[in-house]
């Protein structure tokens, strides 16, 4: 397979004429013949100059290369060495040529002769060209149509002799241009360039060109009039607080006010081209499609919403530009922000005055004398002083988010919000809606931006009440929040950061349900940065009175009345008992008895039968050991010894909470078969319902 060759080589003219035209048009033959014979193209140069085709007339002829001077000959084809080789010989020679070449030479020259007359008809300008000798060799079409003379009457005449003011015999003369000057010809006003034709550092002739501005002249006197309008109309577009861009068809900006950059963050001059700008943004469509686009919103780098209306400028039905108008819809959003967040925080304080309205201030100090209570709030306050994660950890009702205010209140954060978000009470679907807020339209019931409690916790406190309910997908979101302190509303991309400490609570086993895969290890650590346990009731049974006492003063000052008093049976009994419900069960037992004992003193017989009953068989000493639980506590339910649920059910006339019964039999089903899944088959329950109704009555596997 032959290989493309590239020669190039030096080549002194020898020619006494040098390469003038009609050696021009010989060479051009020639080559013309030896590319076709060869199979290859001829292009030269001189020094500093770009390769022409060697098949161009007018490019060979402007080189102007004279004798003894210098040009390259580049070949390009297989047998470009054959090829160059010839064609250096032919240029380096004497160009004798036979009469039959001459004829075809002739031939070219005339073809070029007539594409030069095209060219010069075609030419807007009228032109004008004499030689040496003052004689009009060239007068185009539109010098016809401005003088009113048609050419046969003025080629080959002196100039003088139809245009007596002729300016181009003084130029032959003189050699020196004379640019710029104005002739009346009929109603037209005409200027004129007339520049001499040198070559060789000897004059050849003079060309004039002429330009009809006639229609310029008489526009002329309104030009300060619409300078002045034009000036109005930029102040104006620069006052306007809109941003406004204009572009030609090529996409060139001709025009931008001040507030277009400041809206849309961008930096774009006058000069500067949307093609490299935005070449798949809303100003490309409008040039390419001609279709106006109005009230797109978009999101720009800097971070703000605009709305754009884009229309084109067509004249003649041919698109020649465009205009964008732009809108900040950024200071609105951020309004409606504020409205939505100052509507957010409104709703919650005013829940937040009734919970303050409904409890006494005193209820927000934790009550109690307990070792283990006082060690629970040492660490507690010790928390306050820093912004570490704090997981409260404790059965429901022992007072996990009463920990939680102590601890925001008693910190750096006290004066900004403290939000309560219970993870188990908020439906599974509306609670990434709840937690990190939604805009407008992010799903169907959305009418408006709402504010997330993660949004209203900035620069506060968030209590995540229950956060072992979380599903996995919100663990992950969670984590992200915690890690990296942003997050996105539902049906946003944009990214919203948050100064927000998290406080943790629940009552589940956190350990267990990450060895099950329940919840993410990686957010459990996150959380337990500071763990606080707290006990349950019946683990700090010294608080029972100070609680009890404290709970019927708090119920009698919202009644207006004096508060009720324990007899010693009475608080014996609420001492022995479980509390499997805490102190919100203690609270709930005030509230009842405060309501049904008749006398100030409440008796052991206004208590709750179970309380009661526990009591009456704690006294008589008849609690079996397995009563007693690890802690040494008594434990209502392992009361009953070996009696079955049945023997309580037929064998008392007192009828029992649901409860007492359910614990009972959940008790003695584990006892016998040891798992949660062998007594759930027994039961005839799965094992999950098991595993709950054991955490609930806080039953040891």
């Amino acid at each position: 397979m032959s290989k493309t060759q590239r020669i190039e080589e030096k080549v002194t003219i020898h020619y006494e004429k040098g390469l003038h035209v009609r050696v021009a048009a010989t060479i051009v033959q020639k080559a013309d013949r030896l590319q076709n014979e060869y199979n290859v193209l001829y292009s030269v140069h001189r020094e500093g100059l770009h390769n022409v085709p060697l098949t161009s007339i007018l490019l060979v002829t402007a080189l102007k290369v004279k004798k003894g001077e210098e040009i390259y000959l580049v070949t390009e084809g297989e047998q470009a060495e054959e090829a160059s080789k010839e064609m250096k010989q032919f240029l380096e020679g004497d160009f004798n040529i036979s009469p039959s070449e001459l004829n075809q030479v002739d031939n070219l020259l005339q073809d070029n002769v007539i594409t030069a007359e095209n060219v010069y008809s075609n030419i807007e300008s009228g032109l004008l060209v004499v030689d040496n000798q003052h004689t009009i060799i060239i007068y185009n079409t539109e010098a016809e149509h401005l003088f009113g003379i048609p050419a046969r009457e003025v080629l080959g005449r002196k100039v003088t002799e139809v245009f007596p003011d002729s300016r181009l015999p003084e130029v032959v003369d003189t050699k020196e241009p004379i640019l710029g000057y104005t002739r009346e010809i009929g109603k037209s006003t005409i200027v004129v360039n007339t520049t001499p034709i040198i070559e060789n550092d000897e004059i050849k002739g003079a060309i004039s060109t002429f330009e009809d501005v006639s229609r310029l002249v008489q526009i002329s006197w309104e030009f300060e009039e619409v300078k002045e309008l034009k000036e109005r109309y930029l102040q104006i577009l620069e006052a306007v607080q809109d941003g406004i861009c204009v572009f030609d068809r090529e996409g060139t900006v001709t025009y931008i006010n001040g507030s277009y950059n400041e809206i849309t963050g961008e930096n774009i001059s006058e000069g500067d081209n949307i093609h490299e700008i935005s070449p798949n943004g809303s100003r490309m469509r409008v040039l390419e499609k001609g279709q106006k686009i109005m009230g797109e919103i978009s999101q720009k780098k800097n971070g703000k919403s605009v709305v754009a209306n884009i229309v084109p400028i067509i004249v003649n039905q041919q698109i020649t530009g465009g205009i964008s108008v732009v809108k900040n819809l950024s200071e609105i959003e951020e309004l409606i922000d504020r409205i939505s967040h100052l509507s957010a925080k409104t709703e919650y304080l005013e829940e937040e005055l009734h919970r303050r309205k409904k409890l006494n201030p005193a209820f927000n100090r934790i009550v109690g004398v307990s070792n283990k209570l006082y060690d629970a709030m040492k660490l507690a306050a010790k928390t306050a002083d820093n912004n570490f994660n704090v997981l409260i950890r404790g059965e429901s009702g022992t007072g996990k988010e009463l920990i939680a205010e102590a601890i925001h209140y008693s910190s750096e954060r006290a004066t900004q919000p403290f939000i309560r978000v219970n993870c188990a009470a908020i439906p599974e679907n509306l609670l990434e809606s709840e937690m990190f807020g939604h805009v407008k339209g992010a799903y169907t019931g959305a009418i408006k931006t709402k504010i997330g409690k993660f949004e209203l916790a900035d620069k506060g406190t968030i209590f995540l009440d229950e956060i072992g309910e979380l599903d996995k997908s919100m663990q992950a979101k969670m984590l992200r929040v915690i890690q990296k302190k942003e997050f996105q509303r539902v049906g946003d991309d944009r990214t919203i950061t948050v100064d927000a400490r998290i406080i943790a609570a629940t009552n589940r086993n956190l350990e267990e349900l990450v060895e099950n895969g329940e919840f993410r290890e990686d957010l459990y650590y996150r959380l337990n940065v500071i763990p606080i346990w707290l006990p349950p009731l019946r683990e700090r049974r010294e608080d029972i009175p100070v609680l009890s006492e404290y709970f019927l003063n708090k119920i009698a000052e919202e009644l207006g009345c004096e508060p009720k008093k324990l007899s010693g049976e009475a608080m014996d009994a609420l001492i022995h008992y479980s509390w499997p419900g805490n102190i919100r069960e203690l609270e709930n037992v005030m509230e009842r008895i405060n309501i049904l004992a008749d006398g100030r003193e409440v008796q052991k017989e206004d208590l709750p039968h179970y309380i009661s009953e526990n009591y009456h068989t704690a006294v008589n000493d008849e609690v079996p050991s397995e009563a007693v639980t690890e802690n040494g506590l008594y434990d209502a339910g392992l009361s009953l010894g070996k009696t079955s649920a049945e023997e309580i059910v037929t064998g008392n006339d007192e009828i029992m909470p649901w409860e007492y019964y359910e614990r009972e039999i959940i008790r003695k089903a584990l006892k016998k078969y040891g798992s949660y899944n062998a007594a759930g088959k027994a039961l005839g329950l799965t094992h999950k319902t098991v595993a709950a109704k054991a955490r609930k009555y806080h039953i040891e596997e």
